[in-house]
């Protein structure tokens, strides 16, 4: 136990105050930077009280992105993600928990150590096979020679193909596995008594209704703790959306278009960039997960410390 002392108090308190003043700042200056003109914004000494552009700026800076599709694009795939995430990491969880087959735990493993592999480090094999997701498959045909087979029996070649860039099944395929996920699942998972296992099975339950009769309802703090994660994780995503969307007109993610509004300032000979557009955008895509992790807080928190398991 922890002793509760005054100076213990008045230490943790400043600490907090400090690390939340850090946060706060950085969230202040984009706020205020989003309310100038182009000329206070880009002025020195750095203004720390807000002007009087901000519905200005948001007007113009909406108009220039185009985020109207661009939000609809990121909604979809940040749901996608998120649906697909929670639905493999339950089903993965309940097979390692609930499943006694030879292996489950180097399987654990194996996708445990998957959460030193983040995206950016396996970035060139994932894009090859966003490429063409039938590659693997066409690898084993051409090994085990039958690809051979079927070119000699029909004089047919075997050619599998299947390109998910610029496409939503490629923005989200990729990015629904979850080392995460199933790892929180499981841990709950192994929380659940043998006894209720027991008595579904006396009640005729099979394993899919157990699943979704028994251990679903029992893991809703355990979801919103995961969507809330995985759908600040989804919408925040800016390299592979980069990478594998070149339409950008149709399928641009919010994230990749604000830097449209920061020119380069190799392609265009220099220039001034346009920093009150650019944080005025940044504080319009802030808000979707900030929307979501404050409805979510009380779940999500649940969800973590599992208090009522």
């Amino acid at each position: 136990m922890i002793e509760r002392t005054p100076l213990l108090n008045i230490a943790t308190h400043v600490i907090l105050g400090f690390g939340l003043v850090i946060i706060l700042v950085p969230i202040w200056l984009a706020f205020v930077a989003a309310t100038q003109t182009l000329q206070a914004v880009n002025s020195a000494p750095v203004e720390f009280w807000p002007g009087d552009q901000l519905f200005v700026n948001l007007r113009e800076a909406w108009a220039q992105s185009d985020f109207g599709p661009k939000f609809v694009n990121t909604l979809i795939v940040a749901t996608g993600v998120v649906v697909g995430k929670i639905t493999l990491a339950c089903i993965t969880a309940f097979a390692l928990v609930f499943f006694n087959f030879r292996g489950r735990m180097l399987i654990f493993w194996m996708i445990f150590i998957t959460l030193m592999l983040p995206l950016e480090v396996r970035i060139v094999p994932t894009y090859a096979v966003a490429a063409n997701a039938l590659t693997p498959f066409q690898t084993i045909m051409d090994w085990t020679g039958i690809s051979w087979l079927i070119a000699m029996l029909s004089g047919v070649e075997v050619a599998l193909e299947w390109n998910l860039l610029n496409s939503y099944t490629g923005l989200i395929l990729p990015l629904v596995a979850t080392a995460t996920g199933t790892f929180l699942y499981r841990q709950f998972f192994l929380t659940i008594p043998d006894e209720l296992v027991e008595a579904a099975r006396m009640d005729g339950a099979g394993p899919l209704r157990f699943l979704w009769d028994v251990l679903i309802p029992l893991s809703k703090t355990n979801i919103a703790a995961l969507a809330t994660i995985m759908f600040v994780y989804a919408w925040n995503q800016y390299l592979w959306p980069l990478l594998v969307v070149t339409d950008r007109a149709n399928y641009g993610m919010v994230v990749v278009q604000l830097s449209d509004l920061v020119p380069d300032q190799l392609t265009t000979g220099g220039g001034t960039p346009t920093w009150h557009l650019a944080m005025a955008a940044t504080l319009v895509v802030m808000l979707p997960p900030i929307a979501i992790v404050i409805l979510m807080q009380r779940w999500f928190v649940r969800g973590l410390i599992n208090t009522d398991k």
